[in-house]
């Protein structure tokens, strides 16, 4: 009798404590896999902090962009480069303003990268822009007649010697929020935060 007491008393133990169930861990795995992929995608916009240079990004303002435009062509055709472009709203705007100029835009951020290819498709430009993911110091800007550049003061120096050493003689460079240090420039928009300097790049004038 004690042996059968003590059996049913084992069994109920084991009833007592079930597993879990099935739901649960679907839940946990969820929470798990969006917790990674939030990782993944905040890592993109955290990792220029640890560069060298650090080059965050802040779109442009509806003013930025109006100033830049001012100083591009309507109808005449060449090629265009966002140094740093984001999330396209520079390409996109620029590739509306002018349909016969062709816009690209250098960007290290994939998920920037991929934002502004859909934005240049929601806005019927996709076949007139491109945007690349590419470290910008080993993208070569050799094609380009019109350079629009929105950076920081520490790397204004090393890009404007890049920009001497490898754009075409009278490339049209439009420099957003931070002058080129040594290029003289040909004309200014001063409003504040959205000034824009316009330059016209001479190369035998251009100090390097």
């Amino acid at each position: 009798m004690d042996i059968l007491n003590e059996n049913v008393s084992k069994t109920s133990s084991k009833i007592s404590k079930p597993g879990m169930s099935i739901g649960g861990k679907v839940l946990i795995a969820a929470t798990g896999g969006v917790g990674l992929g939030l990782s993944i995608v905040c890592a993109s916009f955290v990792a220029p902090a640890f560069r060298r240079i650090c080059l965050p990004y802040v779109p442009a303002t509806t003013e930025q962009i109006q100033n830049v435009l001012s100083f591009l062509p309507k109808n005449t055709s060449g090629k265009l480069l966002d140094i740093g472009s984001g999330d396209g709203r520079i390409v996109v705007a620029a590739a509306q303003h002018n349909k016969a100029l062709k816009t690209d835009g250098v960007e290290l951020n994939p998920w920037l990268v991929y934002y502004s290819r859909l934005a240049a498709l929601r806005n019927g430009v996709s076949k007139q822009t491109s945007f690349f993911k590419r470290d910008l110091w080993k993208f070569n800007i050799k094609d380009y007649n019109y350079v629009v550049i929105f950076g920081v003061e520490q790397m204004m120096q090393d890009l404007e010697q890049k920009l001497i050493a490898e754009c075409p003689q009278d490339t049209q460079i439009i420099a957003c929020r931070f002058p080129l240090p040594n290029v003289e420039h040909l004309k200014i928009i001063e409003d504040g935060v959205n000034t824009v300097w316009f330059y016209k790049l001479d190369k035998s004038n251009a100090n390097s």
